[in-house]
């Protein structure tokens, strides 16, 4: 997490930027407040320390469903729809994760930054009966430090990618083969961004990935590995809709290519959408009110559609809460359902 810069940058190739300074107060496009259902019980690491969830939604008992979260000094946690912790993986400087159901099996990926010479990721099986996470092992990506982490699995034949951003703005594509006995990870291209960037989420339907410049704003890429290494500007950070930094990313699919891009407006402790597939602006929220604290300063999100019982009856949005004092910082959930009807969403 960082102050907002006075200056963006400019993306080599892609085009220039607008410079965007620090937003006045009266400049920012308002939000309303989407109360919370439930947080987590806080990580054990105190300062910076909870980063990233990841939800795995139970088909055949919502209820069910685990979420899945990097305390990034420690290890990863699996946690329940209440917010109870189940289970606790320790590993060293886990940062975003991410997570794909195949084959009855459900893989679990996680940006390791444990050597920031060295990017890899570690994978790891969700149990989702016993609600653990069982290691699988690190793999290396290649060199600088991991940040970033999302997957995506290709419809044409099922194959699972993870894109890993390092911390200087390059983007390494994965292949993850789960076919033989161990997983089998390799490095089959790269991208690159000007500066930081972090957040990223990877569209299953249209092969479309998105990542989050934090200063900059949102780029597009074509996720398939024979494709353009090209980026794509589709929404920029503007000081009014979209605050520095921008972080985590979240999609919330609709029919063959709708839908809603959610992005982290980190700057203002606020939530931005763009509608799909265009990536047009349609509103803006924060999470707070009612018996539990609001959010702050949110690094990562995520976003399931579809019923996980009557407190989220048309999806569940998870966040980060970058200050959750007295306590250690932690996730807070919201309803999808809350947020269409404050935004009025179609």
């Amino acid at each position: 997490m960082r102050p907002v810069l006075a200056a963006a940058l400019l993306l080599s190739g892609c085009g220039a930027t607008t410079v965007v300074g620090p937003p006045a107060a009266d400049r920012i496009t308002a939000a309303p407040d989407i109360p919370t259902i439930a947080e987590t019980e806080p990580v054990a690491s105190a300062d910076d320390a909870a980063d990233d969830p990841a939800i795995w939604r139970n088909r055949r008992s919502p209820a069910k469903s685990l979420i899945v979260a990097t305390d990034k000094q420690a290890g990863v946690h699996v946690y329940d729809l209440a917010g109870k912790r189940l289970s606790y993986t320790p590993a060293q400087r886990l940062n975003n994760v991410d997570l794909r159901e195949s084959g009855g099996r459900i893989t679990v990926v996680a940006s390791d930054r444990a050597d920031v010479a060295q990017a890899h990721v570690s994978l790891f099986d969700l149990d989702p009966a016993a609600a653990k996470l069982r290691p699988l092992g690190r793999f290396p990506v290649g060199p600088g430090e991991a940040y970033g982490m999302c997957l995506w699995s290709r419809p044409r034949d099922g194959a699972l990618f993870g894109f890993v951003v390092l911390k200087d703005g390059r983007i390494d594509q994965i292949a993850i083969d789960r076919s033989g006995a161990a997983p089998q990870v390799r490095t089959v291209r790269s991208m690159k961004l000007a500066s930081q960037s972090e957040g990223c989420v990877a569209d299953d339907r249209t092969g479309l990935l998105y990542v989050a410049e934090e200063d900059v704003g949102l780029w597009r890429f074509a996720a398939d590995p024979a494709a353009s290494t090209t980026a794509t500007a589709v929404a920029r950070v503007d000081g009014t809709t979209l605050v520095a930094d921008a972080e985590g990313l979240a999609l919330a699919p609709e029919g063959r290519t709708g839908g809603y891009l959610v992005v982290s407006s980190q700057g203002d402790n606020a939530y931005t959408l763009y509608r799909l597939p265009g990536v047009t602006y349609a509103g803006r929220f924060r999470i707070g009110g009612g018996a539990v604290d609001a959010t702050s300063e949110t690094d990562g999100i995520d976003l399931v559609p579809g019923s996980f019982g009557p407190a989220y009856p048309r999806g569940l949005m998870v966040a980060q809460d970058g200050d959750n004092a007295p306590a250690t910082q932690n996730f807070k959930y919201v309803s999808w359902a809350a947020v269409r009807k404050a935004l009025r969403l179609r």
